[in-house]
């Protein structure tokens, strides 16, 4: 059995592990853009920081692709995938591979940034081991950061500069930050703790372009206003990197659709990952969970079935743990863009203590929360969603942080 994988990061690394336990003997070639062992991408604002170092961001020890009798085949970009002969082609070359079970785990690249002069030295996205390693070569010049993005690209990016003794300044398009994974509440809550710990933060404003001699100088922004800058970061966000696909011979929404078992509408072709769209368990809808977590189960789930072992993937849950300065925060599944009468929210919001707690439930299953500085019962709260257990007492009582859920889950079996 020939198998063909494309991405070397967590999705395609779980992939071929899965394929080499079911299948000893099958040849595994791996394609990656980037020349190295495969590392943990969310540990990339850590090397930015200077909590890690670049050799500590590695997932996989040294001879890890030998042991497995995996054939590398990195430093270049897959330009087609022909599925009905079932062979990849890489850019600037003849060469074709052919496959009888290919994985398609390319992950996603990061936006670029809808401005001019985006072509000046010292601007950079961070989404790479190289592209942090690029930004500490400079570093020691650098004396007005600027971060563009309120996801948790660009929050990373301005703590990471912020412990390096640098004063950053965020641009925000929305009206606070993480606007994709919390409510307006918790947003602003976290907006209050940025500019507390000495951020320059303004939101609702944009680069319209940038000015320099070679490197960037300068920043014209949408309100009017120049803001002078000699190094910036942009965390714009991410889409999937699926320019490859042939036509539409792979069904593509915002990412490659898959079944519960990580298979494209292409026979053999599967994908997992940030590419990969699959059901979500709290939506009930198709939908692209770009989480560490997910892109693992995904991609061993995607390479048992391609090595003929049947198994189901449940769905994706979307969550999120970070601590941000003084708040402690869990997300978990659907807390925005809510409608409907099925949907019912529950919220509790000390703003004395700095607690703010929101339940979102569709009929009688919990689909969302989001908890700030009181996060202890965050892993019961995702099992109850990720279960889909149908809660049968008032649901305002789950507001409580020191709620009887042993009882709950008594009162659910009976």
């Amino acid at each position: 059995m020939e198998y063909v994988i494309i991405g070397n990061g967590i999705a395609g690394t779980c992939a071929a592990e899965a394929i080499r336990e079911v299948d000893p003997g099958g040849h595994i070639r791996m394609f990656g853009d980037e020349n190295t062992l495969p590392y943990s991408r969310p540990m990339i604002s850590m090397l930015l920081d200077g909590s890690v170092l670049p050799e500590k961001l590695a997932i996989r020890s040294e001879g890890f692709y030998e042991q497995l009798g995996i054939e590398p085949v990195f430093g270049s970009r897959i330009s087609a995938v022909d599925v009905e002969k079932r062979r990849v082609e890489i850019e600037n070359s003849s060469e074709v591979f052919s496959f009888d079970k290919l994985l398609i785990a390319t992950g996603a690249d990061a936006k670029p940034v809808d401005a001019a002069g985006t072509d000046l030295g010292n601007i950079f996205t961070m989404r790479t081991k190289d592209h942090v390693l690029q930004m500490l070569d400079v570093l020691p010049q650098a004396r007005n950061p600027l971060v563009l993005g309120g996801g948790l690209v660009g929050f990373k990016a301005a703590y990471g500069l912020l412990k390096r003794g640098l004063k950053p300044t965020m641009l925000i398009t929305s009206e606070y930050p993480l606007s994709m994974q919390l409510d307006e509440n918790a947003g602003r809550m976290v907006l209050d703790e940025l500019v507390d710990q000495g951020l320059n933060v303004q939101t609702g404003i944009s680069v319209r372009s940038f000015e320099g001699n070679e490197k960037v100088e300068k920043a014209h922004l949408s309100d009017g206003t120049v803001q002078s800058c000699d190094l910036v970061i942009a965390g714009k966000g991410v889409s999937p990197s699926l320019s490859f696909l042939p036509g539409k011979q792979i069904t593509a929404n915002l990412g490659i659709i898959v079944n519960y078992h990580m298979e494209t509408d292409a026979a053999g072709i599967f994908a997992a990952g940030d590419v990969a769209e699959s059901m979500d368990i709290a939506r009930n809808a198709p939908w692209i969970n770009a989480i560490w977590p997910e892109a693992a189960e995904q991609g061993r789930v995607a390479g048992m079935n391609m090595a003929g072992r049947p198994v189901m993937y449940r769905g994706s849950l979307s969550r999120n743990v970070m601590r941000i300065f003084g708040l402690d925060l869990i997300t978990l599944g659907v807390v925005n863009s809510i409608a409907g009468p099925e949907y019912e929210v529950f919220i509790k919001h000390d703003h004395r203590r700095k607690t703010y707690r929101k339940l979102v439930f569709r009929k009688n299953c919990l689909v969302g929360a989001i908890l700030i500085n009181q996060v202890e019962q965050g892993g019961i709260l995702l099992s109850l969603i990720r279960n889909e257990v149908p809660i049968t007492i008032p649901k305002e009582n789950l507001l409580d942080p020191g709620f009887n859920f042993r009882k709950l889950m008594a009162d659910s079996i009976l």
